[in-house]
């Protein structure tokens, strides 16, 4: 099947991440509760945040330029079993340093989910249904966003904070594994079978050298830093400010519900702004939000920031995407998209052990300055990134060619092997 034909695979593809993204979602804040119960201060919870992403730091390349050369739906199953492995060992682990390996394992699923699932969407899309797909894929992030912690605070709490949290961990484990419902038929063989064809390996000082790719990267470490560690702190900050979990669950429920909000109109709003203003304005708003989170507000102004922020967040990562894929060479998308996500996972270990150093010593509100900062550099970064690829001529996504061809009644060189 050519791509920009029938979508029912990225409805499907959808609902997958939904339930992958709300374990997720569910248990960070609930291994953020258990740390706290089991003894852990504010380092440590920056640490434990930071082992995330230690294990995706070095495996996001190797498996995107595995899946330039194969099929992207195999990483899809793994990605499920990895989080769902990772959510239930975390809630039976008893130290911290446990809770600590089995983050990391919960952190390499997700790298295999979102490396396969956004590698299907760049191979399956058509040029101009980029920005609209990535968008909606994105929306099932956002309602993982949006049920997880609502989820989570909703079983943490009591005398038993430890026992509380470890139940709701078990929880997201059963949650990611309903993901596999969604997984039938949702690769088309076409696009397979031209990906594996092709033998070009780009290197990867050529794929940061296309102009687009870097500004893409910072954007999305930026916007991705911003809700880890909203995910990762805003728990934190509730402790200090005597704000019970239901409230802070209840406050990133809200934020992702804007998120969601923002990726239901971001069609509109590109043919209004463009790409590059969008980008620009988004971080820029973003970054005065974030900052304003350091205030000791009410909790009605909290929610308040936190919706606007949620909105001006859920632009940055769909376009990134999409400037990555437009900026990147044909034969090396997916190992673009795999090092955008790197950029991601360092930001993921450098920025929660960051915000646990910069909590230690001026306080836990002081983090969310932090990623002002970082967003501040992103906007500026965002107003001189290109708003399409490299030249003006769309390019075929990948398995285009092998559509092609079997119309042309060309169909022995895509049975080959």
């Amino acid at each position: 099947m050519a791509p920009g034909g029938n979508r029912g695979w990225l409805l499907r593809l959808v609902i997958a991440f939904g339930f992958a993204q709300g374990a997720v979602s569910m248990a960070r804040p609930a291994v953020s509760y258990r740390a706290l119960a089991l003894g852990a201060d504010e380092r440590a919870v920056g640490v434990i945040a930071g082992v995330y992403a230690l294990l995706p730091l070095f495996a996001a390349v190797p498996l995107g330029r595995r899946t330039d050369h194969g099929r992207c739906a195999p990483l899809l199953p793994v990605g499920v079993v990895l989080i769902a492995g990772g959510c239930a060992l975390s809630g039976a682990a008893g130290s911290l340093w446990t809770m600590a390996l089995w983050s990391g394992v919960m952190g390499l699923g997700h790298l295999c989910f979102v490396i396969g699932a956004q590698s299907l969407v760049a191979r399956q899309s058509a040029p101009h249904e980029q920005d609209r797909n990535f968008g909606h894929f994105t929306i099932g992030a956002s309602l993982g966003q949006l049920i997880g912690p609502v989820a989570a605070g909703a079983l943490i709490g009591g005398p038993d904070m430890a026992g509380s949290s470890a139940l709701a961990l078990l929880v997201a484990g059963a949650g990611a594994a309903v993901a596999f419902t969604s997984l039938w038929r949702i690769e088309h063989p076409g696009a397979a079978v031209s990906r594996a064809e092709r033998g070009t390996r780009v290197p990867v000082s050529g794929i940061l050298r296309s102009r687009g790719v870097p500004a893409g990267i910072l954007i999305s470490l930026s916007v991705l830093s911003a809700t880890d560690i909203l995910t990762a702190y805003l728990p934190v900050v509730g402790e200090h400010r005597g704000i019970s979990p239901a409230v802070i669950g209840v406050l990133l429920s809200v934020r992702a519900a804007a998120t969601i909000a923002c990726r239901l109109v971001l069609t509109p709003l590109l043919r209004l702004l463009g790409r590059t203003v969008l980008l620009t304005v988004t971080c820029l708003l973003a970054a005065l939000l974030c900052a304003g989170v350091a205030l000791p507000v009410p909790v009605w102004a909290l929610a308040l920031m936190l919706v606007v922020l949620g909105f001006c967040l859920g632009v940055g990562q769909p376009l990134s995407m999409t400037t990555v894929v437009q900026a990147a060479p044909d034969e090396a998308r997916s190992t673009a998209l795999a090092l955008r996500l790197t950029g991601n996972r360092l930001g993921q270990v450098a920025a929660p052990a960051a915000a646990g150093l910069v909590a230690g010593v001026a306080g836990v509100a002081a983090p969310f300055v932090m990623l002002g900062a970082l967003l501040l550099l992103s906007s500026g970064v965002a107003l001189r990134a290109p708003s399409a690829g490299p030249t003006d001529r769309p390019r075929a996504p990948v398995g285009q060619d092998v559509a092609d061809r079997a119309g042309a009644g060309r169909p022995c060189r895509e049975r080959k092997g």
